[in-house]
């Protein structure tokens, strides 16, 4: 075993300058996540025209918007060609063995590419108006679904606070933007039919609310700027009609007549209120780009920075701590229960703050401060995921649909006032076979109590 102090010096030096090259690394990694979302951001825009436009041209039996159908999927299809050649540059055609991807990651791109190998197929049935407006939408809604993933799962591996709250705020504003595409589709169908039943009239009211959850998370991760361009879209004119429209829509007792003309002037409205938000994205999209480089950069100048501190200090003569002032620094844990021993203190005029030991413990700080800012970020992500995992559970277990299921967790979040991350929680451990070790409830009351639960949320949907 090596015993020379110069050998000691020169591997911590080395593993020093390590730490700070893999860092760089992940942060090249998190770079290419935020180009990914970028450029899913742009194609889910796409396919969620194209949706639109589809559902104008399958109501009206072919008479509106076939031409615009036509364009809309030539733009479909460039923007899936970058998305393709983004994912085989940085996924499959890397040789780094030091460069490590995420499972879920690379199984939620999986996912999207097969749903958009069947992209052309579902064209086809449009084409011949085999599929109705409602199925279309239906298949467009799951394939973007599966993208949106795409972005959450780089938004969930990210492990730079900063970029992983513009992740975060990205994600969920892409999410809110969604649920309007979705409540757009809703309304030409009711208005195409030229009528809006109970069951369309919630369905309308549950996505403005889910809207308004995403916006939430979204204002709760923005920045200023971001905030305020959004508050700018929700001024304009557009949005205002919009909203007058949704209160015309609202006012509308079941099955009352509304001339389906109108539907035309509310794809118009809700797409310019949607195409506000893509240019809102876009923007975001743009500055996550810039973050993410700009740490890499600061980084590379931080390495630059350690190496030519360790020459300066090997060519002036290494400053060295006090003999084991390393191994009784009262700031690092030792023997539990001691008291700091003053015996070992640095000799007049000499300190740490020119010696490799500085170097590593503020390298270890740096480490600490991230992690924390790290894990109060993530928050956002580990709720939705118990949610989406609670949701999944009822809707196996129970045979109901995602509706459904989330508004029985809505439902008994607001009976027992409790947030929804919570009552997912509890729906996870009842799932796992647990016992609740807080209320002491035996495996049989909590299935009853999970089917009671159902049932005040069928009664309220």
């Amino acid at each position: 075993m090596p015993t020379d102090m110069s050998l000691t010096s020169d591997d911590a030096e080395k593993f020093l300058l390590a730490a700070k090259r893999a860092e760089i690394q992940a942060l090249e990694r998190l770079v290419g996540s935020c180009e990914l979302a970028t450029t899913v951001s742009d194609l889910v825009h796409q396919l969620q025209r194209e949706r639109g436009i589809s559902n104008i041209y399958l109501v009206s039996a072919g008479f509106r918007f076939s031409g615009q159908r036509q364009q809309q999927i030539r733009n479909c299809a460039a923007s899936e060609a970058a998305f393709r050649r983004l994912l085989h540059h940085r996924y499959l055609q890397s040789t780094r063995s030091d460069s490590p991807q995420n499972m879920r990651l690379l199984n939620s791109i999986a996912y999207s590419l097969h749903g958009l190998d069947e992209l052309a197929n579902l064209r086809r049935h449009v084409d011949a108006f085999e599929v109705s407006a409602l199925e279309s939408t239906d298949a467009f809604c799951r394939l973007i679904a599966g993208l949106l993933s795409v972005v959450f799962e780089a938004a969930d591996v990210a492990d730079d606070p900063e970029v992983t709250r513009l992740l975060v705020a990205l994600f969920n504003f892409m999410q809110a933007k969604e649920f309007s595409g979705q409540e757009r589709a809703w309304g030409a169908i009711g208005f195409a039919g030229s009528r809006f039943d109970e069951k369309l009239h919630e369905r309308l009211a549950q996505l403005q609310d889910c809207q308004r959850r995403s916006l939430e998370l979204f204002a709760e991760f923005a920045g200023e700027t971001e905030l305020a361009r959004w508050r700018a879209v929700e001024d304009c004119q557009e949005s205002r009609d919009l909203q007058r429209l949704r209160g015309v829509i609202a006012g509308l007792k079941d099955g009352e007549p509304i001339a389906a003309e109108i539907s035309e002037v509310w794809y118009e409205l809700a797409t310019a209120r949607i195409d506000a938000m893509h240019r809102l994205e876009d923007a975001m999209a743009a500055r996550l780009l810039q973050v993410s480089r700009q740490r890499v950069a600061e980084s590379q100048s931080e390495l630059g920075h350690h190496y030519a501190q360790l020459q300066r200090m090997k060519s002036t003569g290494w400053t060295r701590p006090p003999a084991l002032a390393v191994l009784f620094d009262p700031e690092v844990p030792g023997l539990y229960g001691s008291t700091p021993d003053t015996m070992v203190t640095p000799l007049p005029g000499q300190h740490l703050a020119h010696s490799l030991y500085d170097l590593i413990r503020s390298q270890v700080a740096h480490i600490h401060r991230v992690s924390e800012e790290l894990e109060q970020t993530r928050r956002a992500l580990t709720e939705r995921k118990r949610v989406e995992r609670a949701k999944g559970i009822l809707m196996r277990r129970l045979r109901l649909t995602e509706e459904d299921a989330y508004r029985t967790m809505q439902t008994r979040a607001m009976e027992m006032n409790l947030k929804l991350a919570d009552v997912a929680e509890k729906i996870l451990q009842i799932g796992s076979g647990e016992r609740s070790a807080s209320d002491g409830v035996s495996d049989s009351a909590s299935s009853t109590s999970e089917k009671q639960t159902v049932e005040a949320g069928k009664a309220g949907a």
